[in-house]
């Protein structure tokens, strides 16, 4: 009896693990009727990835501006990078983190380092083609995640 119930209990764990580790890499997701992958939150959630979104939009406007200066502000540069830096990621709800696919937030995670390392380089001095071209991998990868993916809300 003791047997079957450790049995019982460790099949029931591995079971929990497997369907926690799959919908760790799956998300909650369908499929689209515009061949993305539609990711299912709900409305307060959207809401939030979506001003997330638009703030790193904003900082990328900051620093197209900037670079089209003759004499950029630096700071204002950096400080835009470093806002939506990895510091931002960090304040992500874990219950909409749960419900991202693996891709996603891979993608997600690689744009928060990325302006932080942008960050860096602005401060470094690094030049306006190197900036600029660092910008452009980013929003090469902002552009590829939108091709993919759309959030649907869900009740």
């Amino acid at each position: 009896m003791k047997l079957s119930l450790c049995i019982a209990a460790v099949v029931l764990w591995i079971m929990t693990l497997t369907a926690a580790g799959w919908l760790f890499v799956k998300g909650w997701t369908v499929k689209g009727s515009d061949g993305r992958t539609e990711i299912l939150l709900v409305p307060v959630e959207r809401d939030q990835i979506l001003a997330e979104m638009r703030q790193l939009l904003k900082a990328v406007d900051v620093l197209v501006r900037g670079l089209g200066e003759p004499k950029p502000d630096r700071k204002e540069m950096e400080a835009a990078a470093r806002g939506v830096g990895m510091k931002m990621a960090a304040d992500t709800e874990p219950a909409i983190m749960a419900k991202l696919p693996l891709p996603f937030k891979q993608l997600g995670m690689s744009i928060h380092k990325d302006m932080d390392a942008l960050a860096d380089a602005i401060a470094q001095q690094e030049g306006s083609q190197q900036i600029l071209q660092r910008l452009s991998s980013m929003t090469a990868r902002c552009t590829a995640c939108h091709d993919m993916y759309r959030f649907k809300a869900s009740e």
